[in-house]
């Protein structure tokens, strides 16, 4: 049974009654964390904090908070999800460094005009679409390590 969502929208949409707690405390988490962070480095901040949340919650809330937009979601070059609460509420890429994880919001007409070709290629509508930048940034590009 879905609980009514609350007007601060810090609560993830679908989640129960039981979970209000623990889906704030992950909300409030993410507004304090600096850059995209894994599942992992948010669950131990938390318990750092004194939230006794479960890894097992922390995932089912990181989930459905980045499927109602909330929050965003990258997979980095190893293939881990990291999450950071949204800059934007338009949507948008990230470029972000292999090296220290510095990520920046783009734009990226081009990438939407191709995906609107290809899916109109194809019959296709509605069509979403992910795309992941990784680099160096200048920092890490000027100092390549030794």
């Amino acid at each position: 049974m879905s609980s009514p969502a609350r007007p601060s929208g810090d609560r993830p949409h679908g989640t129960r009654v039981r979970g209000t707690r623990q889906a704030e405390a992950v909300a409030a988490v993410l507004d304090r964390l600096p850059g995209f962070c894994s599942a992992q480095q948010i669950h131990a901040e938390l318990r750092e904090r004194g939230q006794q949340v479960g890894l097992t919650t922390v995932y089912r809330h990181l989930q459905v908070l980045a499927e109602a937009g909330r929050i965003d979601a990258i997979r980095d070059s190893s293939g881990e999800t990291r999450y950071r609460r949204c800059r934007t509420g338009s949507h948008h890429h990230h470029l972000t460094c292999r090296r220290c994880g510095r990520s920046v919001e783009v734009e990226g007409r081009a990438v939407e005009r191709w995906a609107e070709q290809v899916a109109q290629q194809a019959g296709f509508t509605d069509v979403g679409h992910t795309v992941e930048l990784f680099g160096l940034c200048p920092d890490c590009g000027a100092h390549p390590r030794a």
